[in-house]
């Protein structure tokens, strides 16, 4: 693990230098606890440093955690809440009142907030996906802050992103922005836990996110909320797919935003994975939830990765689900690896009968051809290039 930058990537100044538009995740334990509530000064405190990143010419997104554990002070709970319903009362009571302490705070600074709720749904769905698109663009140039959270208060377990660190990377790649930033309640990433080893050393920069730097997060998660260092890295190995740098920061140190900007090398910088992919890619790659799987032969699978072909149904060994036309897939190699995901021209049944014939062969088959190919390559994303 080299601290050092290679060569072919910007250096830390100039990644921050370059990044116009920044997602911004506030963790729950950042600005809130379950015994107190909110903490309306660490709110204040960070808007003051966020107003200032702005002002510098940078556009700011905030996707902040904080409503559930804000909503149980107000329902006077302090254990884990175990139900879906409980979960949602407490979300809707505290959702209110965290916004309302973003704009309250912003507003001592002169900005103006707006709020966005979402779920898995307004980006699985592609036209959902462009309206959401939309309206953070338009609030953007308008010089408005959005405050983003998942909708807790009507999403359930199938619609779920899972944690805010999910949905901030979505949201990276929805608006095309340049850097993820993620305030949690500790200093980066370490080489072991911290909290029970002192010799532990922090992480300044991973240039690759192999299988050696995964197994450093230890998968503890804080008491305020659902995410852990796993959890962050799973999101920040998405996001460096997008061509997008993720910096891992400690949201309760002093002016930790500001020393960022000045270039302080704080935190743990997790560098980009290549060029950025089209924006219809990377939402087939990283939005869409699958609804079954292809398994290839060791031709369609070498077709696919190195050639930038298109599926065709003579390379499909068997398939696994049922979906429908336009539906997600995943693509699996003869080492029962997931490699890609894509857009089916065909339904299951009518692949399953079609799976291993030519192209030539399908009108006699269904009655009908439609596409040559079951997956056309501008509908496929690799999902590891």
């Amino acid at each position: 693990m080299d601290p050092k930058l290679e060569k072919n990537f910007p250096s830390r100044s100039e990644l921050l230098e370059q990044a116009k538009r920044i997602i911004i995740k506030i963790g729950s334990s950042t600005v809130s606890s379950r015994e107190t509530g909110l903490d309306h000064s660490r709110i204040e405190h960070l808007a003051s440093q966020m107003s200032d990143i702005k002002k510098k010419g940078k556009e700011i997104i905030v996707v902040s955690s904080g409503a559930i554990s804000s909503g149980m002070k107000i329902l006077g709970k302090k254990e884990s809440l175990k139900s879906i319903p409980l979960k949602q009362a407490a979300a809707a009571a505290g959702q209110s009142r965290l916004m309302w302490s973003y704009e309250k705070s912003f507003s001592f600074f002169g900005e103006r907030v707006a709020q966005i709720l979402l779920t898995q749904e307004d980006l699985s769905n592609r036209r959902r996906f462009l309206n959401s698109r939309n309206t953070l663009t338009v609030l953007l140039e308008h010089g408005i802050i959005p405050i983003v959270n998942e909708n807790d208060t009507v999403a359930i377990e199938e619609i779920r992103f899972g944690d805010n660190d999910a949905l901030a990377g979505l949201v990276t790649h929805l608006v095309d922005a340049q850097l993820l930033l993620i305030l949690s309640d500790v200093d980066g990433l370490f080489t072991s836990d911290p909290g029970t080893n002192p010799s532990a050393t922090r992480v300044p920069v991973v240039t690759e996110m192999t299988p050696q730097i995964e197994r450093l997060a230890s998968g503890r998660t804080s008491k305020e909320g659902t995410g852990g260092m796993q959890s962050k890295l799973q999101t920040a190995k998405k996001v460096s797919g997008f061509g997008v740098a993720t910096l891992i920061i400690n949201g309760k140190s002093e002016n930790i935003l500001e020393r960022v900007f000045q270039g302080e090398e704080v935190g743990t910088l997790i560098l980009p994975k290549g060029g950025r992919k089209p924006s219809r890619k990377n939402w087939i790659a990283h939005t869409l939830r699958v609804k079954g799987k292809l398994f290839l032969d060791e031709g369609a699978a070498h077709a696919l990765l190195k050639g930038g072909k298109s599926l065709l149904s003579s390379g499909i060994l068997r398939i696994n689900g049922k979906f429908g036309v336009g539906d997600p897939v995943c693509c699996i190699d003869p080492d029962g690896l997931e490699f890609a995901k894509g857009l089916v021209n065909y339904s299951s049944s009518d692949i399953d009968k079609i799976k291993g014939c030519k192209s030539t062969d399908i009108e006699n088959i269904l009655g009908y051809k439609d596409f040559d190919e079951v997956i056309h390559r501008d509908n496929l994303a690799l999902l590891n290039p």
